[in-house]
């Protein structure tokens, strides 16, 4: 591995935590060079929801690739593009009712929000966003600052402007009445903070530790932004396309955003791709106020077509939910039970151990290196990385599911043995 320490930048992340060189991939499973294999709960940080080289997806790909067709089309009149639109309007919009115009963006996640935050400041005429404690949005400048993280903001410099940030219900905010505390700021004329443009959060909070908002506020959210006149952004480019079950992860609290960001798991194959769902009225971009040369991949139009199909045929949605309730099974009673200490949140696909309590910062450290070391890929996220995530592909099998979390299992009580008990668990 010279040549990547040699000569890639030391930006790079995830080969520090996985040091070894994958050579190919299957379904749930990762190989090595040398022929190890690892079971990927780690599914391209949720832009493989439908697994390593899914055969439907990659079979309607390789015709495609076959025919010789367009490769690359700016935004121009593709027949890749017009059929993603119109599956993804017979099969998602429509179904759920939902009127959405579609606007692709350049190739990542980060740019669809930023998209999204320079929409809602034209719509509005106001400059002003409010974000959440714990968010994560992307890396690039305006989507960096509505993340929360301070420690990927430092350095930066003017990435804060006019961005609020609230509390978001986990911890002691998770007692306490956040939206309560938004509409007191926004009434009070001495609060010293405008009313924004737009407000943008996650229904599930990935990056800052698997922190899934209740019903109830997400509806009281979108009922405060009704009543202020307040775009509500839903940055779903994670817990979307089916990670929690249905498509949307709005969806369970019976809301209609006004923008909806897509990314990760849309192409279906883990090719780049972004896009924006906005309400029509809020369509009122000119002509190439907002482009990118790669916001027509055609191989990800491909791709996202394949996947929504493949979705109907496998019927999805309801493995996903058979997974959900074996996950948090035995998340509470094989991982929770080894220690009072161990919190487990999660919702669908997507679960966090979180190890917090420890204060023992190396602790998920050491339990994700051991668990690479048997093979099995996770990864640490939240406040200094004390959750451990589990992520793996919707389309993963139960039997290596099973196998994975057993494994999972053997380390935490490895790892943990000397630390004791200093009561008995309730899990509720």
């Amino acid at each position: 591995m010279n040549i990547f320490t040699q000569r890639e930048s030391n930006v790079r992340s995830y080969c520090r935590s996985f040091p070894t060189v994958f050579h190919r991939a299957k379904g749930s499973m990762v190989y090595s060079e040398s022929g190890v294999e690892y079971i990927d709960f780690l599914s391209g940080a949720g832009a493989l929801n439908y697994g390593h080289n899914n055969d439907y997806i990659k079979q309607q790909v390789m015709s495609y690739l076959e025919a010789d067709s367009i490769a690359h089309g700016l935004d121009l009149y593709t027949s890749a593009k017009e059929n993603f639109l119109i599956k993804f309007s017979e099969k998602v919009l429509m179904p759920k009712n939902l009127d959405y115009q579609i606007q692709f963006c350049g190739s990542t996640g980060t740019n669809a929000v930023e998209a999204a935050l320079k929409l809602a400041r034209k719509v509005k005429k106001r400059t002003g966003i409010f974000s959440f404690m714990g968010a994560y949005h992307g890396m690039t400048l305006g989507s960096l600052a509505v993340t929360g993280n301070t420690a990927i903001r430092s350095g930066t410099i003017g990435t804060s402007n006019n961005v609020t940030f609230m509390p978001y219900p986990y911890g002691f905010m998770n007692n306490f009445d956040t939206i309560g505390y938004i509409e007191s700021v926004l009434n009070d004329v001495s609060s010293g903070i405008k009313k924004p443009a737009a407000i943008i959060f996650e229904t599930v909070q990935a990056e800052g530790g698997v922190v899934v908002a209740p019903i109830e506020w997400m509806q009281k959210l979108r009922a405060l932004c009704d009543k202020h006149d307040i775009l509500l952004i839903c940055d779903d480019i994670q817990v979307g396309c089916g990670r929690i079950g249905s498509f949307f992860s709005f969806e369970r609290a019976n809301i209609v955003p006004d923008i909806v960001v897509l990314s990760k798991s849309i192409s279906g194959y883990g090719f780049p791709m972004s896009l924006l769902l906005i309400k029509p009225e809020l369509d009122i971009w000119k002509p190439g106020e907002h482009t990118g040369t790669f916001r027509g991949n055609q191989l990800a139009f491909v791709g996202g077509t394949a996947a929504l199909e493949y979705r109907e045929i496998t019927n999805l949605e309801q493995e996903v939910n058979i997974k959900e309730t074996f996950l948090k099974k035995f998340l509470n009673e094989q991982i929770a039970s080894i220690h009072n200490k161990i919190e487990i949140r999660g919702i669908g696909m997507i679960w966090g151990i979180d190890l917090a309590q420890f204060e023992d910062a190396s602790l998920t450290k050491q339990i994700t290196s051991r668990c690479f070391e048997r093979g099995l890929i996770a990864e640490r996220v939240g406040r200094n990385d004390t959750v451990i995530k589990i992520l793996p592909p919707l389309t993963i099998e139960m039997s290596t599911l099973q196998k994975g979390c057993s494994i999972l299992k053997e380390v935490f009580d490895e790892c943990l043995i000397s630390k004791g008990n200093e009561r008995p668990v309730t899990v509720v």
